[in-house]
């Protein structure tokens, strides 16, 4: 996060050429601060260092930036290499990362508490981040509010608790998103949490210069504010807006009025409409501004003069037919296999484990039942009786099987 690319590093300097003494360096969140390298330590991007703090103790942080670049840093920042006083003690040891590793993980049952006391004073304010000072001697509160806060019983109540020394430090919204982090509506890391680091304010009219449509839910960032990233392409806009005639609402024809209905920025084109007509008529730039001084003159064209869009033919992208070297073709294969299985009814066992099918006493007669003739009808007691399939006209089921007309049934 916020990390610089050295693109200075690879390049030869004179032999008489003396390393700038001035290293930036990086600590929780966002925060940079610059720091005199007075031993003249061989560090890299990316050690961790045991700085001066602006109170007392030691802290501990990234380097980020080293060599010529850092100049080119102050330059950016406005800082003069003779105003940074605070100095590189040593790269860290063993027991300075532990001890920070300790403080670093007090972080958040510390912010949980001090939201517990902050309640329980009846305080509007909302405690958002804790940056303990790596010595663990001090820690830094981050909160942010609507307005002012009396905070001195706080701190009272947070030094007994937490036996450190307490430093409130008032963020804005923005402030408080970047140290947070998170994923912007864009699908990538927030802005704010990776490489931006000074906040411009965002008013709707750049919305309205990029013809947005102003719906907060969709203008507004995680922090509640309207997102930096409309500001990004508003140069671009502006440019273009200025070959877009201003205060052009309608145009007067023989045919009647047409209004403005929408306006493509970069194509110079504006869509106009007649009323009750679905149609949008795009006409350019050029063309708006000549029917508009005809109806200053209190002339009205026959025809607003269309513009013939060209029509862009999308390639369809190339489909490859992949074969199914697993066998499975089809995904209800299974379900149709059951399917026949409960139609047959056979191979089902019952729960005493043996297979449904004719009971044992039965299975003599039905071997002898299917031994007879087709068409003969058994005899004795306890056979089953065939069924006969009435033919011929008489398929309404009458006993008899067929008769000619006028004779009454066999008995």
């Amino acid at each position: 996060m916020l990390n610089v690319y050295d693109w200075l590093a690879d390049m030869d300097m004179p032999t008489n050429y003396k390393p700038f003494d001035i290293v930036e360096v990086r600590f929780k969140g966002s925060r940079k601060e610059f720091f005199v390298n007075h031993e003249n330590l061989y560090l890299e991007i990316g050690e961790m260092v045991a700085v001066e703090p602006n109170t007392g103790g030691y802290d501990i942080g990234h380097v980020s930036m080293t060599g010529e670049l850092v100049r080119m840093q102050l330059k950016k920042n406005k800082v003069t290499a003779e105003s940074v006083t605070k100095k590189i003690y040593r790269k860290v040891t063993d027991a300075d990362i532990k001890k920070w590793q300790a403080a670093k993980d007090l972080e958040w049952e510390t912010m949980h508490r001090a939201r517990t006391l902050a309640l329980d004073l009846g305080l509007s304010m909302k405690i958002s981040d804790v940056d303990y000072q790596g010595d663990k001697s001090k820690a830094t509160f981050y909160y942010t509010a609507d307005g002012r806060v009396d905070f001195r019983e706080l701190i009272k109540r947070m030094a007994e608790a937490f036996r450190i020394r307490i430093e409130m430090r008032q963020i804005g919204m923005r402030q408080e998103a970047s140290r947070l982090g998170g994923i912007g509506s864009c699908g990538r890391e927030l802005c704010c949490s990776t490489w931006l680091t000074d906040f411009k304010t965002v008013s709707t009219s750049a919305a309205r210069y990029q013809n947005l449509s102003l719906n907060t839910l969709k203008l507004a960032g995680q922090c509640g504010k309207l997102k930096c990233c409309l500001n990004y392409e508003l140069d671009s806009y502006m440019d273009a807006l200025k070959d877009i005639p201003n205060n052009i609402e309608r145009v007067e024809t023989l045919r009647g009025t047409a209004y403005l209905q929408k306006t493509d920025i970069f194509k110079k084109l504006m869509w106009f409409t007649y009323p009750g007509e679905e149609n949008w008529i795009p006409l350019t730039t050029d063309r708006v501004r000549e029917i508009h001084q005809l109806n200053k003159e209190g002339v009205k064209p026959e025809e607003i003069g269309a513009v013939v869009l060209e029509e862009v033919v999308e390639e369809k992208p190339v489909s490859y037919d992949y074969e199914n070297v697993v066998g499975q073709d089809s995904l209800t294969r299974l379900d149709d296999r059951n399917k026949k299985k409960r139609r047959s009814g056979k191979g089902k066992r019952r729960p005493d484990g043996q297979r449904s099918g004719p009971k044992p006493e039965n299975k003599g007669r039905t071997a002898a039942a299917s031994t007879e003739k087709k068409g003969d009808v058994p005899t004795g007691e306890g056979k089953p009786k065939s069924k006969r399939r009435f033919r011929g006209n008489n398929r309404r089921g009458k006993p008899g099987g067929s008769q000619q007309p006028g004779e009454a049934p066999n008995q």
